[in-house]
């Protein structure tokens, strides 16, 4: 009788026992970073428990704010809804349907203010998931900081700001590649000199991932898109060994426990030797710090319990795998939004990880394991043929204009499913043990009434605003895109002068064009 052949999620071929494995001379916080980017890990610093939330109103989503904070979670993170994330205002005929649905509705500086409200910007690390409207929606967040009086070179946080994967994977861009990359780079070059503690950009796998991506192809695509990114602000002439420090990275952590922890160990080794080859000496530049959202596309409609154990087994594969920070989602987010009680279920998983334990007394806890080790030098072989092909095609924006990336996820994604579908691939509770009926009888539901209510506000914004400071803001805005002049400091002119979001797209749209 043949033997059955097991594969990770990858294809990668799982033998049935691993004896020996090449010596194990990586040390925690040295290149290539394999081990940790830190001496000590944990036990010198737990990574920063970062609930992802908003919806709604900015008044509403500061509640939840509020609540998180009390519950002790360690830095926010802002969901935004879909109008705000490919630049229209609340009242844009394209909005309808989409106001405050899947994150919160930000229309101008105002609804920052109502956002953040109670909380000092100095004080505490906020990510914020925008990318087409990133620049606007950083723009506004400093200038809030300014009105608190906050020392903006003291300002901590990230924005997300990954064009690329939205071509590839998630659909939320405006403008062609080439003039998204003009505005990631210009917002580069300003928080370097102006904002040095910001992130400027997450470079995002988790979305690719969520496409239907292996976690081999998400580790490829995520680093192909990063050497981009690198290449970009090197053709502008900035220092590799400045800008690298404050680029981030944000990964998924599917169910496949040690495929996970071995992508991230992966991961820490490949970019230290990427960012080497492109000339940063600096180790702080050589280091891949990176953001972990337990997967989405994992949680269950049925028996939505069961997705309680399914996000504790993916947030320990992410802080074994040595992540930096980490959002748990809620156990019934593939029904809706999370309730409250979900979320603090979520937040409570991670506290119980890293206080209960044990996994986080010693750095690395599964280096040297034959598996590990094995699976880590595997996923990185694999990863390193599909970075060489993107770069043979001249790099990720030309491989994503060909439709190679898109393509490759896509049957990625239907392999997957197919899998499921003939009960290759198990899942507990949809393709076996699927007879129990689990009802969850609370759900979040956000109101159609939010339009209105947003629409109100934008109305009473202009008719208070200084129309002629605005209409000079917007005007200085569309002569700097025209030329080659750095763009950050006219957007943060006109979010100061309450210009909306939507206002500020549509000067770029009508420069650069739409996608």
């Amino acid at each position: 009788m043949e033997e059955k052949k097991i594969t990770t999620t990858s294809g990668i071929e799982i033998k049935e026992l691993y004896t020996s494995t090449r010596p194990l001379t990586e040390v925690p916080g040295e290149f290539p970073f394999t081990r940790g980017i830190q001496k000590d890990m944990y036990r010198g610093r737990l990574w920063t428990m970062r609930q992802y939330a908003g919806f709604s109103t900015a008044e509403e989503s500061n509640k939840r704010y509020h609540y998180l904070l009390q519950q002790g979670t360690m830095g926010l993170s802002v969901a935004f809804d879909l109008p705000t994330q490919i630049g229209y205002d609340s009242d844009h005929d394209m909005a309808e349907g989409e106001v405050g649905k899947v994150g919160v509705a930000i229309d101008s500086l105002k609804d920052i203010e109502i956002l953040f409200e109670g909380i000092e910007l100095e004080k505490i690390s906020t990510s914020m998931t925008i990318n087409a409207t990133a620049s606007i929606l950083l723009a506004m967040y400093l200038a809030l900081a300014k009105k608190q009086g906050a020392d903006l070179k003291q300002i901590s946080g990230t924005i997300q700001n990954d064009i690329l994967k939205e071509y590839a994977a998630r659909g939320t861009y405006i403008y062609p590649p080439k003039q998204s990359m003009r505005i990631i780079t210009d917002i580069f070059e300003y928080c370097s000199k102006e904002v040095p503690k910001w992130n400027t950009i997450s470079i995002s796998g988790y979305h690719i991932r969520e496409a239907g991506s292996t976690a081999v192809q998400e580790l490829a695509f995520t680093l192909a898109n990063g050497k981009a990114y690198l290449r970009a602000a090197l053709e502008k002439g900035l220092d590799i060994n400045i800008f690298a420090k404050r680029l981030s990275f944000f990964f998924n952590c599917h169910n496949n426990f040690f495929e996970e922890i071995a992508k991230f160990r992966a991961a820490r080794r490949m970019w230290a030797k990427i960012t080497r080859d492109l000339g940063a000496t600096d180790e702080k530049a050589q280091m891949l710090r990176f953001h972990t959202q337990t997967g989405g596309s994992t949680l269950t409609a049925q028996q939505p319990l069961n997705n309680v154990v399914r996000v504790t087994n993916q947030a320990m594969a992410a802080v074994l795998g040595g992540t930096q920070s980490l959002h748990t989602n809620g156990y019934d987010e593939a029904l809706s939004l999370p309730t409250e009680a979900a979320a603090k279920i979520a937040l409570r998983t991670q506290q119980v990880i890293a206080f209960e334990s044990g996994v986080t007394d010693t750095v690395d806890p599964l280096a040297g394991s034959y598996f590990v080790e094995t699976l880590t030098d595997n996923i990185e072989a694999a990863a390193q043929l599909y970075i060489d092909k993107i770069d043979a095609m001249g790099g990720s924006v030309n491989a994503i204009e060909n439709q190679y990336i898109q393509n490759e996820i896509s049957a990625a994604a239907y392999q997957y499913q197919l899998e499921i579908e003939e009960g290759a691939r198990v899942i507990v509770g949809v393709n076996k043990f699927a007879r129990e009926v689990e009802g969850i009888h609370e759900v979040f539901s956000i109101d159609e009434s939010i339009r209105t209510i947003q629409t109100a506000k934008l109305s009473a914004l202009k008719a208070e605003r200084n129309a002629f400071l605005v209409e000079n803001a917007l005007r200085d805005l569309e002569e700097a895109a025209r030329g080659t002049a750095n763009l950050m400091p006219f957007i943060l002119v006109a979010v100061e002068a309450y210009a909306t979001l939507g206002e500020i797209s549509n000067i770029l749209r009508k420069v650069f064009g739409e996608y």
